[in-house]
């Protein structure tokens, strides 16, 4: 990788639509040599793929929250069975292992306090081996 790549990766984190014509132009390079480039980060992996950025107010989904989750049992058969649970709670955005008081930190977005009750007391709270949860709230995202 050298200093192009690293352009095209940082103009495409912002505008994954971009035109291959536009994106050349802005990192100084013919179309073709560009467009090799690309598919060459998408064959290695760099670029794991492309979507669509939610406006999640106008989808009534504004609610977000973090919860701190505390497992009872951390072999790996325990981590594994969390790890794909977890993949079938749509609500659940984002799922991290933690090294520190608790085990994993889980970031989820619902339509208000109620749903997210509702989520964490019948989907989060009933995944394999959670001992407890701590909630923190988010008043305001600043920057996502």
């Amino acid at each position: 990788m050298d200093k192009i790549d690293f352009r095209i990766l940082k103009i495409l984190e912002k505008d994954g639509r971009i035109t291959n014509s536009d994106l050349s132009e802005r990192v100084g390079l013919s179309k073709t040599p560009c467009q090799l480039r690309v598919k060459s980060l998408i064959k290695s992996g760099i670029i794991k793929g492309f979507k669509a950025v939610l406006n999640n107010s106008k989808l009534d989904q504004n609610h977000i929250a973090f919860t701190e989750v505390k497992l009872n049992d951390t072999r790996d058969t325990a981590l594994k069975s969390f790890n794909e649970a977890v993949q079938e709670i749509p609500e659940i955005e984002q799922c991290h292992m933690i090294a520190g008081k608790f085990d994993y930190l889980l970031k989820v977005r619902t339509k208000n306090i109620m749903d997210y009750r509702h989520t964490l007391g019948e989907k989060i709270s009933s995944l394999p081996c959670v001992s407890n949860t701590s909630t923190h709230v988010v008043m305001e995202a600043i920057k996502e």
